[in-house]
């Protein structure tokens, strides 16, 4: 019985060395050469693996793309407790996106210029079934905040979610824009601050 669990263990870490390898030739491809070269033909050259080793652990490009986003640091789950008032909320969101604007920093400006682009479906929520992280975490929070009667926004969470998200995308591209030479976290905090006073 250990072994059958040594062996699925081994089995686990391989899986996952391979994605890993995945991953880094995508986003050597994506850096170097840009989304138009990103081709599963050439990230399974890049890498060293088979297609069947690549549909094996994503469906599409874009499903690869989106592992970018979801792998990012976890978010501590205390901290996204019940809040005790509405302004504790806004924090924990904004917190939540301080976060991301860390991750895309580690990432570089010349990924995150080639990610965001409208090439990239992974991007698209009427598309993708379950959406990139953060904003699932978001969309989360806010519903469990709203059924708990601590906040009460004058818009649909559908609505919220999307505005958060163009918000995001748009402070994104400005930093990309400006080749790293903005103030990317305040710029986000104080976008995401002036949008939710005004909603909650």
């Amino acid at each position: 019985m250990q072994q059958a669990t040594q062996e699925l263990s081994k089995q686990q870490l391989k899986s996952k060395e391979t994605k890993d390898k995945i991953f880094r030739a995508a986003k050597h491809i994506l850096q170097k050469k840009g989304y138009d070269q990103l081709s599963i033909k050439n990230i399974c050259e890049e890498a060293g693996v088979s297609n069947g080793s690549f549909y094996h652990h994503f469906k599409t490009k874009d499903d690869l793309l989106s592992y970018y986003i979801e792998e990012q640091p976890s978010i501590n789950p205390d901290l996204l407790d019940l809040p005790e008032n509405a302004e504790e909320a806004k924090q924990t969101i904004i917190y939540v996106y301080l976060n991301y604007v860390h991750y895309c920093q580690e990432l570089g400006v010349e990924f995150m210029s080639n990610y965001y682009t409208p090439k990239n479906q992974s991007l698209n929520p009427l598309i993708r079934t379950e959406r990139p992280y953060p904003i699932i975490t978001v969309s989360n929070y806010l519903q469990k905040v709203i059924d708990a009667h601590i906040i009460h926004p004058s818009l649909a969470l559908e609505d919220i979610t999307t505005d958060i998200r163009m918000i995001v995308i748009g402070n994104v591209f400005e930093w990309c824009l400006k080749s790293g030479d903005t103030d990317f976290e305040g710029n986000m905090k104080r976008s995401l601050e002036t949008y939710l006073n005004g909603l909650f």
